[in-house]
């Protein structure tokens, strides 16, 4: 059954409303808008001096109003902000903290932001306030954020912070250059961190380049956001966690061991090849040089007897019978110069001639304390 015939509508029989019947029990009539502007009339004469709207209680109330008006300019800016004047939404001064003052809206405006603290943003994580743990902090991880794509073409899991401020001579480009400027320095961070990474190769992010990945991310950073002129100083960029996703991390750790130790052996080889290699080398230089002494000797003897034999043929020539005599008494005192030498009688008689000690005769006297001491 309809409910246009259930009483004549969804709200019951008669000519009601959503708000209620058509007509208003006297108790709840609404108040008349002229009575209230009557009695608030009667309220302000009563305040006023005489009790009427003269001259003297119109200039009082006009300069009541003046003067709150005025006084509405003064404002406090804190320790951490700058005060941005804007004049007819025109930004025509900034304003250090401490009590300050402007014209009174709407002819000057003040915005207040944080422009002297320092802001932390992190990326690929985030810091939970835990209370059910007496108030400590978790961490969460965000993959879709710190996974990233080497230029090797590994997987690295990288969390990082950054520190970002405001400008103090850019404080009206961050006001009206960017609408959400955490967001901003969010996207321009990440972008740039892995732009970084899919340049360089997994194992110097994970070692000793991160300072330089560090220093070429804030870099990218600040000429990003100078060419949006969005009025923002990064300050530092922190690499928290540099780690392969946690699917793999036991296999990639049982590789980087195998690669210590292949880098180990080849130190200590490369150790005693440093060690024998010189040795080898000096013994080789050695060798060389004998031989190269002894070729020069045989050389050299070798053109002596040379010119000695040419020597001693000229003088043949000249005389042959005394340079045949000389060669062969030459000859024979150099065979028998080292041997022991008898004398035989060969003309038969006695047999052996007296023994005579010739070789004896070619000795050296021994020295007096020797031959003292054999006696």
């Amino acid at each position: 059954m309809p409910w246009q015939n259930q009483g004549g509508g969804p709200w019951g029989s008669g000519p009601k409303g959503p708000w209620g019947s058509g007509q208003q029990p006297s108790g709840s009539r609404p108040p008349d808008l002229e009575d209230l502007l009557r009695r608030g009339q009667d309220k302000l004469q009563t305040l006023l001096p005489g009790g009427n709207f003269s001259g003297m209680g119109v200039a009082l109330v006009v300069l009541a109003a003046l003067v709150i008006w005025g006084l509405s300019g003064f404002f406090r800016v804190q320790s951490e902000e700058l005060g941005v004047v804007l004049r007819f939404g025109k930004h025509v001064r900034t304003l250090g903290p401490g009590l300050q003052y402007h014209l009174p809206y709407p002819v000057e405006t003040v915005l207040l932001p944080k422009a002297l603290r320092v802001s932390t943003l992190s990326i690929g994580m985030r810091i939970i306030d835990d209370s059910r743990r007496g108030g400590g902090t978790t961490i969460r991880d965000v993959p879709e954020e710190s996974l990233m794509l080497t230029g090797d073409e590994n997987i690295v899991d990288v969390d990082f912070t950054v520190l970002w401020r405001i400008k103090p001579d850019g404080v009206g480009d961050f006001l009206f250059n960017i609408q959400n400027p955490e967001g901003t320095v969010k996207a321009v961070a990440e972008s740039a961190m892995r732009d970084v990474i899919g340049r360089s190769n997994i194992q110097p992010i994970l070692t000793g380049a991160r300072t330089t990945t560090e220093a070429a991310v804030l870099e990218l950073m600040q000429k990003t956001l100078d060419s949006y002129g969005s009025g923002i100083l990064v300050q530092q960029v922190q690499m928290q966690k540099v780690d392969p996703p946690s699917q793999v991390i036991d296999s990639f750790r049982d590789v980087q061991a195998a690669r210590a130790d292949g880098e180990r052996l080849q130190n200590e080889a490369q150790t005693y090849a440093n060690r024998v290699v010189p040795d080898a080398n000096g013994r080789a230089a050695q060798i060389l040089q004998v031989a190269e002494g002894y070729k020069q000797q045989a050389v050299a003897e070798a053109k002596g007897q040379s010119a000695r034999f040419l020597a001693v043929y000229d003088q043949y020539k000249k005389a042959p019978d005394v340079t045949r005599q000389r060669i062969y008494l030459e000859t024979l005192e150099h065979v028998l110069g080292g041997s022991d030498k008898l004398v035989l009688d060969q003309q038969g008689g006695q047999g052996v001639v007296p023994y005579l000690p010739l070789n004896e005769f070619g000795r050296k006297p021994a020295p007096a304390s020797q031959s003292g001491g054999s006696r």
